[in-house]
Formats: C-alpha cells, structure tokens, sequence
C-alpha cells in the first residue's frame, strides 16, 4: 500500500527517548539499538502503511525487535505517526495517550 508522504509528531521524538533512556539504563548501548530499529520501523510505514489493523482508532505497528506499538493515521495520502508506545504499559494509560494525540 503505502502512502506518498510520511509525517511524525513532535511527541514521538519524546516517546523514542524516553524508549532510549530506558533501555540504556538497563544495558549501555542498548537505547541506540532501540532508537534505531524503531526509526527503521517507521521508515518502513513508506511501503506498508494501512496494512496494519486499527486499535483505539489508529492503526497499530508492532515493532520487530521491542514490545513497542507505532500507531499511525493516513489523511490524504500522507501518514501520520501519533506515537510509539511500549506495550507494557497500563492499557488504560496507552489509551489515554492516544486520545491525547489523534486530531
């Protein structure tokens, strides 16, 4: 599918590093790695977004290597990631963040 425009907001970058400081506080140099396969994860939304199945009114990209969600939207040929959220978290909360982000 795929879509002609890739967008993120500004709120992702926070989520990404907050991913990072998590995981490096765990084990140094694993936070890069992290930041890095969830960047590839989203560049990879340039080819399959819209395939994946919509949860809380946004489709919902596992990632392949953490147990983080990118959630996305598609308006007019463009994709717009909302977030990327790790799983782990309170469902309740990962809700709430997402109400907070969709326009």
């Amino acid at each position: 599918m795929g879509t002609s425009d890739l967008v993120v907001l500004r709120q992702v970058k926070d989520d990404l590093n907050e991913g990072r400081v998590f995981y490096d506080l765990n084990e140094k140099g694993i936070g890069d790695y992290f930041y890095d396969t969830l960047v590839s994860d989203i560049e990879s939304l340039w080819l399959y977004s819209g395939i994946h199945p919509v949860i809380c009114g946004l489709h919902r990209m596992l990632s392949k290597r953490f147990p983080f969600a990118v959630y996305y939207t598609i308006r007019n040929k463009t994709t717009i990631v909302a977030a990327v959220l790790d799983l782990r978290r309170d469902p309740a909360w990962i809700r709430e963040k997402l109400n907070s982000r969709k326009s």
